[in-house]
């Protein structure tokens, strides 16, 4: 299903866009180039594109937001990481203007389709393995929503023929009010983002807005593995298709012996073998499965999947492989910000798991990680705010060594680690105590490891030479 994109018009209206972050920026650009009289209400006093902005008629407002300009605007598109709890955002709902997110807000100029991805682990992943099948194909297809290049700065790109693969966190789906994605996709569910959201049922039901505004010709696809998923899809409108890790006895995607299958009744249709498949870790298979279902749909054959996997690694940060010194692996998976997600990353080794795990709290039971790491973990090297819970919940189960930096926590885990062992970062923590995003604190983890490497080939020659 595609946006009525005549339909909706912002040319001299008043539209108020809050935080400049990359949604932001992209929102109030595509406002200006529409025609709308355009206000960025940022909290900071600068960022760094505010002389292009100017330069494109947006009006600036920096340093917090005010009253009077809320209380203007015909409409307000706030970004992702803005709260909507604040004050301006009060009085606006009580005068009945209109407050969107920005990827409700280019959903509404798309003329191509959408394919929307949610989950609380794995969304970039499948969302970039969508992408690729699809190019694979032949299909016109643009990345972007949560992961790299935000939807508003894709509209200009749209066209009929256009499928929009569209990553969406709890956040951009919680201020949608017709996005209306051809496929969603539903990869797991587990408590996350409770920093932000006020309860664990507050977070499904964002995530469950995917489905809202589909109909019948619509498609949702499942995990068949995950309760909470299937409870939140069930009664939608659209045509279900699962997919499962597990085994589960129902039709859908599911492993059998070396192959995803698509079974339908008794029939088995081979789809990828898994030797096509070079990600690190099972748990990267429920990626591929819902990436497999979704294209599967979209009318990609099983030969353009596979030509979509072949050299395909994974992504920076996730399950990332960093180094090693001897027999010692490091391994980033940065962007594991929440339990569930470490949880995975450490059950993807059999033994010998050092993880470096805390960061800035935002939910979740550090403790569901004891099973994990009481059959492969070798020690947990706790770090940033959270480093006083992680040791509470994990202490007994294996060694707990706090680090002080994150220099500390590679040269703690090498030596826990050795001889044989792999150090995991799964900090299971948003990043924000000491960096500025994960992928920040990945890059910091891949520098520090690289300096210990150098500092041990350095060592061992000089012992050599001895």
């Amino acid at each position: 299903m595609t946006a009525d994109a005549d339909a909706f018009q912002v040319r001299g209206r008043r539209v108020v866009v809050v935080g400049a972050a990359r949604s932001g920026i992209a929102a109030a650009e595509l406002a200006a180039r529409r025609g709308a009289d355009v206000t960025l209400s940022e909290a900071r006093q600068t960022f760094n594109d505010v002389d292009r902005l100017a330069a494109e008629g947006v009006h600036l407002e920096l340093g917090g937001h005010r009253l009077e300009t809320f209380a203007s605007a015909d409409l307000i598109v706030a970004s992702p990481g803005v709260p909507l709890e604040q004050p301006v955002f009060t009085a606006a709902r009580a005068r009945g203007t209109e407050i969107i997110g920005e990827l409700e807000f280019a959903w509404r100029f798309l003329r191509g389709r959408v394919i929307a991805i949610t989950g609380t682990k794995g969304k970039s992943t499948t969302t970039t393995l969508i992408g690729r099948m699809l190019t694979a194909a032949g299909r016109t297809a643009l990345v972007g929503g949560n992961i790299g290049t935000p939807l508003s700065a894709q509209v200009d790109q749209s066209t009929s023929e256009t499928v929009h693969v569209v990553e969406t966190s709890s956040f951009q789906l919680e201020t949608t009010t017709t996005f209306h994605p051809w496929i969603a996709v539903w990869l797991n569910f587990a408590a996350d983002h409770l920093d932000r959201h006020p309860s664990v049922d507050a977070y499904a039901a964002a995530k469950a807005r995917i489905f809202a505004n589909q109909r019948e010709s619509d498609w949702a696809v499942l995990n068949a593995d995950d309760p909470e998923v299937l409870r939140r899809a069930r009664g939608s409108a659209p045509r279900q298709v699962l997919f499962s890790l597990e085994g589960f006895a129902g039709d859908g995607f599911v492993v059998d012996d070396a192959a995803i299958v698509r079974r339908t009744g008794t029939d088995v249709e081979p789809v990828i073998p898994l030797a096509a498949v070079e990600l690190t870790g099972r748990h990267m298979l429920n990626n591929v499965l819902a990436a497999a279902a979704a294209t599967h749909i979209a009318g990609v054959p099983p030969h353009a999947m596979v030509d979509a996997l072949r050299g395909f690694h994974g992504l920076p940060h996730v399950m990332e492989p960093a180094g090693h010194i001897g027999g010692v692996r490091f391994v980033n998976d940065s962007k594991a910000t929440n339990v569930e997600a470490a949880r995975r990353s450490i059950e993807s080794f059999a033994r010998g798991v050092v993880a470096i795990v805390g960061g800035r709290y935002k939910g979740g039971d550090f403790g569901d990680l004891r099973e994990a790491l009481s059959s492969r973990g070798r020690a947990v090297i706790a770090i940033g705010e959270a480093a006083g819970r992680v040791r509470q919940a994990l202490e007994g189960t294996v060694p707990v060594v706090q680090a002080a930096s994150m220099a500390e926590a590679v040269a703690h885990g090498y030596a826990a680690a050795r001889p044989d062992g792999v150090v995991l970062l799964a900090p299971a923590c948003s990043s924000f105590d000491w960096f500025r995003d994960y992928a920040e604190r990945g890059e910091v983890f891949k520098e520090e490891v690289r300096r210990l490497v150098e500092r041990s080939g350095a060592k061992g020659a000089k012992e050599h030479e001895q």
